[in-house]
């Protein structure tokens, strides 16, 4: 899958604005950003419900905007929210999705993974929400699809049913399935994704994997202790690497980046000041995230 320099307007209003990468073979590729940020703008144009006003997409050399017949045989999408006739069961709805595709999964297998197996009689109207999310997922998987596109897979889902649909996507990456993963749960990107695109603002403002995301960050490490005697909390803040230092509950909180731990214990040597309950632990995505994306956007929102 790859995207050119997407661009789509609403009106006077950029929505997206030069958004470019590419998803390999069997990769599970999350994007990351704000509401508003041109996440879901981006993954309806690579899914061809929308048209970009520039810029190119192809997934598995299929135009999205021109072909989007070819691209449903082999794309399954589950948006953020999609909504099915009142009155059609769960049973009926697998069945006609199947019907759409020469070799289908067989689904009651699916649906049982997901927690559906009981409610095959029961009409989408009379689902709970993480029961229509369930379905949305299953309608998104039955076609046996080489790319997947999941908007906010987890949504409304209890942590067992978390659990499983996050084993269901391990499994698609293991069968070689592009994995495109529109999430707001930075544990459930950390988990999954090989590679995080943090949009905001319509742009790309990083691409990395997890593990890079968070080495790039202000707080790449956090450094707690407890001190044996008074210590020069400016002094602290010159190390070198060191991004913030606090006192929290009667511990020193040090964030900063890789190598600020060893001049933060340097610093604290050099004020004779013995470091007790000790703890550098690495920084989270959710750092990341915040060191990567800004409080207002200037765009429309998507």
């Amino acid at each position: 899958m790859r995207v050119d320099g997407l661009l789509k307007r609403y009106g006077e209003k950029v929505a997206v604005r030069d958004v470019s990468f590419e998803v390999g073979e069997g990769e599970v590729f999350g994007i990351l950003g704000p509401n508003g940020a041109g996440k879901t703008t981006t993954v309806e144009s690579i899914a061809g419900l929308r048209v970009g006003d520039g810029g190119a997409i192809r997934v598995l050399g299929i135009d999205p905007w021109a072909d989007r017949p070819a691209l449903t045989r082999v794309l399954g999408v589950q948006l953020q929210e999609s909504r099915l006739q009142p009155k059609i069961t769960v049973d009926e709805a697998l069945t006609l999705w199947s019907s759409f595709y020469d070799d289908p999964v067989p689904w009651r297998g699916l649906v049982d993974r997901l927690g559906l197996g009981a409610q095959g009689g029961t009409r989408f109207a009379d689902l709970s929400g993480g029961q229509q999310q369930r379905l949305s997922i299953a309608l998104a998987l039955v076609g046996r699809p080489r790319v997947a596109i999941l908007d906010e897979l987890s949504t409304g889902l209890d942590p067992q049913a978390r659990r499983q649909v996050w084993e269901i996507v391990r499994e698609l990456r293991a069968d070689g399935v592009t994995v495109l993963l529109v999430t707001h749960s930075m544990e459930e990107a950390q988990q999954l994704c090989d590679r995080i695109a943090i949009i905001d603002g319509g742009r790309i403002r990083a691409l990395d994997t997890p593990e890079g995301l968070i080495r790039g960050a202000t707080a790449a490490t956090v450094t707690t202790f407890t001190a044996s005697a008074a210590v020069d909390l400016e002094d602290l803040r010159a190390a070198a690497g060191v991004s913030s230092v606090r006192a929290d509950a009667g511990r020193i909180v040090v964030e900063g980046a890789d190598g600020a731990a060893l001049a933060v214990l340097d610093r604290l040597r050099q004020q004779r000041v013995t470091p007790s309950g000790l703890r550098i632990v690495d920084g989270s995505l959710d750092t990341a995230y915040l060191d990567l994306t800004s409080t207002t956007s200037e765009e429309q929102p998507a």
